[in-house]
């Protein structure tokens, strides 16, 4: 069993338990997801089978989310599960948000919530935040590719966000910063992956389908790198780990590719501008 599933991942379930659930229905120890979802945040879960979990540092790491920001309070955690830290009682328009969320755009610097699993002195923030302890949380550049608002209720002062940004954006932080941004605060209260790399909700199945055998993809489907048909002696060499002779330039030196034989993943390799050295093997 070899290849990929596109989960949705139901609010209120962990990521872990999406692996859990899958490892039972599937009867295979080997499965992992390609990046976490908050408990309470749902959508696309990309879940590796069998040795597809090597590939997973090879998908694309860009995502997309809806995420639902409540105005007139900040929490601890940056999300609905917090407890209140600070309220207000000013009110904004839409065309306020519209405004604010600009600054939001392109390469910027957040800070994670401290009610993160990111890992500093080997010790995750949320145990330092639990424990009541202080540390320093480093601010880290992550890139907005496009936030825009997708919907405004006044009355209720919840704002709908579409966000397409890299890997490591905490989309926690980016509701907090708005509120502040605003001089209102805010925290986010639902949080829905549309996207993940190539896998788009429209297409993700529940942990529970009855599909779920029959959704597993072939890997070459949905990675990006540039993918090289080898030969029957290529193959045999790829077999033993070795490297081969290659030449051309439509390949950049040091970039990854996929070696393919009979339509299945050979190896994970890289180009050195004369040979194709292999990194992982599949066969």
């Amino acid at each position: 069993m070899f290849g990929v599933i596109n989960i949705y991942k139901p609010k209120g379930m962990t990521s872990h338990d999406v692996v859990g659930i899958l490892r039972k229905r599937l009867n295979i120890r080997q499965i992992g997801h390609t990046g976490t979802l908050d408990p309470f945040a749902e959508g696309v879960l990309p879940i590796c089978v069998g040795k597809a979990t090597r590939l997973i540092e090879y998908f694309d790491d860009d995502k997309e989310y809806v995420a639902t920001v409540q105005f007139g309070s900040a929490t601890e955690t940056y999300d609905l599960e917090g407890k209140i830290t600070k309220t207000s009682q000013k009110k904004v328009c839409q065309d306020e948000v519209e405004s604010a969320l600009q600054k939001f755009s392109g390469g910027i610097t957040q800070t994670p919530p401290i009610y993160s699993a990111i890992k500093v002195n080997g010790k995750k923030l949320y145990e330092y935040a639990r424990a009541g302890e202080s540390v320093e949380v480093k601010p880290r550049q992550v890139t907005i590719y496009k936030i825009e608002l997708k919907h405004f209720d006044a009355i209720n002062q919840q704002a709908e966000i579409i966000i397409k940004c890299s890997k490591g954006t905490y989309i926690r932080s980016i509701a907090n910063d708005l509120g502040e941004q605003l001089g209102c605060f805010g925290h986010l209260t639902k949080l829905v992956r549309t996207q993940a790399g190539k896998f788009r909700v429209e297409e993700a199945v529940l942990p529970d389908s009855t599909e779920i055998q029959e959704r597993i993809q072939n890997p070459l489907n949905v990675l990006s790198q540039q993918q090289i048909i080898v030969n029957e002696e290529q193959h045999e060499k790829i077999s033993h780990g070795m490297p081969f002779t290659y030449k051309s330039e439509e390949i950049k030196t040091g970039d990854f590719l996929i070696l393919v034989y009979n339509n299945s993943i050979d190896a994970i390799s890289v180009y050195d501008g004369e040979k194709i050295k292999v990194k992982k093997v599949f066969i």
